[in-house]
């Protein structure tokens, strides 16, 4: 019960961690002129409302995530993992958005950059998982209760899928309250997971506050970025938030779960992966435009229509996920 109640008060406080550092943060951006640059080959509506709003809000998040879970009381090592999972990522999108905001390098950090910086925490992830997560190299295969033991090959897989996962998360920032949304939903079900493990496992309660925590902040965030956005995230904290993503599932043991429950990151980074495939090969595509959600605003969907369908399916999916264990 007690843990319960620190789930409600920890979502309470990053949310309005979050809501309270808004009127603050969003002002100062503006005078920075860190505002967003719409990239040409994007929807050309964006160019018009959405071009110049401030960008790299995901600083407010990473603070209620942090400020919320520190002040739980909670200090395991699988709160710190994640917390470092999240800062370590997000410095990676801090450094992509100060080169395309303050630098005006539309691109940001190359490509070989952006993906050097990735595979160093994933690495690290890795690494934890094999030694010290509460199972070690296994991981729990969906609808069964069986745990596969990936042995040597638990570090090559599960950097590949925490940099795979930490792309889709950040693939699904695109449209306003798309991506904050999805993972608001994505965390509520991994904390519901994982408050279930901790009944038999202590270490699962500071997974639990993370989750939590994230939820929260996910959720205060969306006050400002809910359409019209007033803020964008930015790669600061798509990325923040797939590495805490990426470390929750690693921590828990549920890469494999993590697919179902996140099956919008994965849609989003399949459509680009099928998009560049199909059109290297055959000068066609298959989608209008990827990522996926910018498919269905070429198809002449409203964009707050395509938000909403999109949370639908994560709370869909969500349900599978958690049924799946």
């Amino acid at each position: 019960m007690q843990l319960d109640f620190n789930i409600i008060r920890i979502i309470l406080v990053s949310s309005l961690i979050v809501i309270f550092l808004g009127p603050l943060v969003i002002p100062f951006l503006k005078k920075l002129k860190v505002g967003q640059s719409i990239r040409e080959e994007g929807p050309k509506s964006h160019i018009v409302t959405k071009s110049g709003t401030p960008t790299m809000g995901g600083i407010i998040i990473m603070l209620g995530i942090i400020i919320s879970t520190l002040t739980s009381g909670n200090f395991s090592k699988e709160v710190f993992v994640c917390l470092l999972s999240m800062v370590g990522f997000g410095i990676v999108g801090f450094l992509d958005d100060y080169i395309k905001v303050v630098l005006k390098r539309n691109l940001g950090l190359k490509a070989y950059q952006k993906i050097i910086g990735q595979l160093l925490f994933a690495i690290l992830l890795a690494i934890y998982g094999a030694k010290y997560s509460v199972d070690g190299t296994k991981l729990i295969i969906p609808f069964t209760n069986i745990y596969l033991d990936l042995g040597i090959f638990y570090i090559p897989f599960t950097v590949f899928a925490v940099v795979g996962i930490v792309n889709g998360v950040n693939l699904t920032d695109g449209l306003d309250g798309l991506n904050s949304g999805v993972t608001l939903i994505v965390m509520a079900a991994f904390a519901l997971i994982a408050n279930s493990f901790s009944i038999y496992n202590s270490s699962y309660h500071g997974i639990v506050i993370v989750c939590s925590a994230v939820a929260g902040s996910c959720l205060g965030f969306l006050r400002y970025n809910a359409h019209p956005a007033k803020i964008f995230m930015g790669d600061t904290g798509s990325l923040a938030l797939g590495g805490v993503v990426a470390a929750v599932a690693v921590t828990t043991s549920l890469t494999f779960v993590l697919p179902i429950i996140g099956g919008i990151y994965i849609a989003e980074i399949l459509s680009v992966i099928i998009q560049v495939t199909y059109y290297k090969k055959t000068k066609k595509r298959v989608f209008k435009m990827a990522p996926l959600h910018h498919h269905y605003e070429m198809c002449g969907w409203k964009e707050t229509k395509i938000v909403a369908v999109f949370w639908l399916a994560s709370v869909l999916l969500a349900f599978v996920g958690i049924y799946s264990i």
